[in-house]
C-alpha cells in the first residue's frame, strides 16, 4: 500500500517547518548571546519617570533599593548585582548629572548591605547620590543611605537600629524528651557551634558575641565617619538598636533633611546644578534587546518570594549576621 502523495506533501511541509523554528531559535539563542557581550548582561531599559523641559538633556537616575537585602544564590542575579549594575549604567551615562536612590527597606544580610553601601559610596564620587527614604529605611537599609551625598527622610520613616543580630534555635530539651540523640564528630571545639542540638558553651557565647561586636563596630564606625558624629556619642546614644523616626534621625543627625520623594528629586538637580533635567528609572522588562538577552541566558530565571507577614515571620538563617530591626527578628 503506498502513502497517498496529498499525506507525503502534509508531512513534508510538517518537518520543513520545524526545523526552520529549530533553526530560527538556534539563530536569536546566538544572536542574544551576542547582546549580552554587546549591551552588557546588565544593561536596563530607561524608563522616563519626569519629561525634561525643552530643549534640555540633562537626567536624574533614579535607582530604588525595596525590601530585605540579600546576596545572590544559586547564581542567579541578586539585589547587590542590579543595584550595582543599575549605579554603573547611571554612572557611564553622559546625561545623567546626579542619581536618586529610594530605600524602602528593613535592611539585610551584612555582607550585601556593606556591598551596596560601598557601591553607593564609590558612585557619588562622580556624580551627587541623594538618598530618599520612604516607609522604612533601617538597620541595612541606614547603612547603605549613609553612602549617598544627602539623605532626606519623612517625619514618619522609621530607620536607625544601628546594631547587628544572629540568631539561632536550640532544640536540645525537645529531642530529648522524644528520646532522639544527635551523634557529633568534630575536628575541633567551635566546628558545630550554634547547633540546635545542644546548649551553647560559655567559650563559644563568648566568640559569637565578639563577631557581633566585630560588626557593629565596623557599622559604627562608618555612621561616625559619614555622618561626621563622635564614636561614643553614637555608642551611648542612638546606636543601641533602637529605630527611630524621621524627625529624630534629624535630632540625631543620622539625616540632613525631612522631605519626600519630590523634594530629594529637587536637591538632586540642584547638587548636579542641572535645572529641567528628566527624572528617569531603570527597569528589566520589555524591549527586543531584553528578550533577545533572555534567550542568550543559560539558567532561567527564579523567583524568589519574602512573606513578611506577622504569621509566617521572618526567618534568619542560623550562622549569618544580619543588619535588622528587633521587631522583624523572630
Amino acid at each position: 500500500m503506498s502513502t497517498s502523495p496529498k499525506r507525503f506533501g502534509c508531512l513534508g511541509v510538517f518537518i520543513i517547518l520545524v526545523l526552520c523554528l529549530s533553526l530560527l531559535f538556534n539563530a536569536l539563542f546566538l544572536i542574544g548571546g551576542a547582546v549580552n557581550v554587546a549591551m552588557g548582561e546588565n544593561t536596563f531599559r530607561e524608563v522616563v519617570i519626569k519629561k525634561s523641559a525643552q530643549d534640555v538633556k540633562s537626567k536624574i537616575a533614579v535607582i530604588r533599593l525595596d525590601g530585605i537585602i540579600t546576596g545572590g544564590e544559586g547564581g542567579t542575579s541578586s539585589m547587590v548585582d542590579v543595584i550595582k549594575n543599575e549605579l554603573k549604567q547611571a554612572i557611564a551615562d553622559g546625561e545623567v548629572r546626579a542619581i536618586v536612590l529610594a530605600i524602602d527597606s528593613p535592611g539585610g544580610e551584612v555582607t550585601a548591605s556593606d556591598i551596596i553601601y560601598n557601591a553607593v559610596k564609590e558612585a557619588r564620587k562622580t556624580k551627587p547620590v541623594v538618598v530618599s527614604m520612604g516607609s522604612l529605611a533601617a538597620s541595612g537599609g541606614y547603612y547603605v543611605a549613609v553612602g549617598g551625598s544627602h539623605i532626606f527622610a519623612h517625619d514618619t520613616t522609621f530607620t536607625g537600629s544601628i546594631g547587628v543580630i544572629m540568631q539561632s534555635m536550640n532544640y536540645s530539651d525537645l529531642i530529648g524528651k522524644v528520646g532522639v540523640q544527635v551523634m557529633t564528630y568534630k575536628s575541633g571545639n567551635f566546628k558545630d557551634m550554634m547547633s540546635g542540638s545542644r546548649p551553647p558553651t560559655e567559650p563559644e557565647k563568648q566568640y559569637i558575641q565578639g563577631m557581633v561586636m566585630q560588626t557593629y563596630d565596623k557599622f559604627v564606625g562608618i555612621v561616625a565617619a559619614e555622618r561626621k558624629l563622635p564614636v561614643e556619642e553614637l555608642r551611648n546614644g542612638v546606636a543601641d538598636g533602637r529605630v527611630v523616626s524621621g524627625k529624630d534621625a534629624l535630632a540625631a543627625k543620622l539625616v540632613d533633611e525631612i522631605g519626600d520623594f519630590d523634594a530629594a528629586v529637587q536637591k538632586a538637580t540642584q547638587l548636579a546644578a542641572a535645572p529641567g533635567a528628566a527624572v528617569v528609572g531603570y527597569d528589566t522588562g520589555g524591549g527586543l534587546a531584553h528578550y533577545l538577552r533572555l534567550l542568550g541566558k543559560s539558567e532561567p530565571p527564579k523567583k524568589i518570594e519574602i512573606n513578611l507577614t506577622p504569621e509566617a515571620g521572618l526567618h534568619l538563617q542560623p550562622g549569618r549576621l544580619y543588619l535588622l530591626p528587633s521587631l522583624l527578628a523572630p
